[in-house]
């Protein structure tokens, strides 16, 4: 497969790596290290896909310009849009034209985000309760910095979008009813530190922040039979996962521990995984469909509270 890098930024570069000889052309308007500024420029028999690494903005131009050329696409997340009628006319355009569209969210190849979904499957937690989320890291001054970042809602759909995206693998159905607990801007113009979630079954809490100076992610799994936990990711590692087994009437549990020191791995394999898409003309927008219209009214409560 031939692949272009359209954004040769952090993301770019990572992405351009992980390709490797099946890079064959890079876009981007201002880095000289590119060969084109415009995809338009790139001769479309050059090409079969495209990593697109890019600012929300142009994203939605951009995927409808490849698709219509058939041409299969992956996208940074999140894929926004003003109207969720724009996204599913991307999806009616993939459909047709038999080309995979793909958002990438990594995370969902995190080895531990993989263990947790396979242990809630399996059902040997029973009922779950709740499922309580944090991720954090410490680039409020990076984002305050840019030119394009410290605007709008801010964190809440930068790091938000991962965690819905998240529910979503491991629960395999959308979550309705979140709200915004607190939104605050510490630093910032746009919120630094924001905290969601749904209280439905099972209760969900979400906290997300520019303001951890050292990264980290831990989620809690709290269950009739159980619980299950995630301590750090790979890229920031150690990385733990526990799984608790459930004494009655009380008692210290008995735990299963696997800690994790090691490379982040889900670049390469979730381009793997595009690779095979481009096989089939999978798409997932049906997910940004519902991480769309979900983030845009967590940021109209965040905004109008604030």
């Amino acid at each position: 497969m031939r692949v272009v890098v359209v954004g040769l930024g952090v993301q770019g570069h990572k992405r351009r790596a992980v390709a490797g000889a099946e890079a064959v052309a890079t876009v981007d308007p201002v880095n000289p290290e590119a060969r084109y500024k415009r995809i338009e420029d790139v001769p479309l028999s050059a090409y079969d896909a495209a990593l697109l690494c890019v600012p929300d903005g142009p994203k939605i131009e951009l995927l409808t310009y490849l698709l219509s050329n058939r041409k299969h696409a992956l996208v940074e997340k999140p894929l926004f849009a003003e109207k969720n009628e724009q996204l599913q006319a991307l999806q009616r355009l993939a459909e047709s034209n038999k080309v995979a569209c793909y958002t990438a969210y990594n995370h969902r190849f995190e080895p531990h985000f993989v263990r947790m979904k396979e242990v809630l499957d399996s059902g040997r937690l029973g009922r779950i309760y709740s499922i309580r989320m944090f991720y954090g890291n410490g680039t409020a001054r990076l984002v305050r910095d840019s030119a394009w970042r410290d605007r709008g809602a801010g964190v809440l759909p930068d790091l938000g979008s991962h965690l819905l995206d998240t529910l979503l693998f491991w629960l395999g159905r959308p979550v309705e009813g979140f709200r915004i607990h607190s939104a605050r801007r510490f630093e910032n113009r746009a919120f630094d530190h924001v905290a969601f979630g749904a209280d439905g079954d099972p209760l969900i809490q979400c906290e997300v922040t520019l303001l951890s100076w050292r990264n980290h992610h831990t989620t809690d799994v709290l269950a009739e039979k159980g619980s299950a936990h995630i301590a750090s990711l790979c890229k920031w590692g150690p990385s733990t996962f526990t799984e608790r087994t459930r004494k009655l009437p009380s008692g210290r549990p008995e735990e299963d521990v696997l800690t994790l020191e090691q490379p982040d791995p889900t670049w390469a394999l979730e381009y793997e995984h595009f690779r095979k898409l481009c096989e089939t003309g999978a798409n997932n927008i049906a997910n940004d469909v519902w991480i769309n219209r979900t983030l845009a009214e967590l940021s109209r409560q965040a905004l109008r509270d604030a």
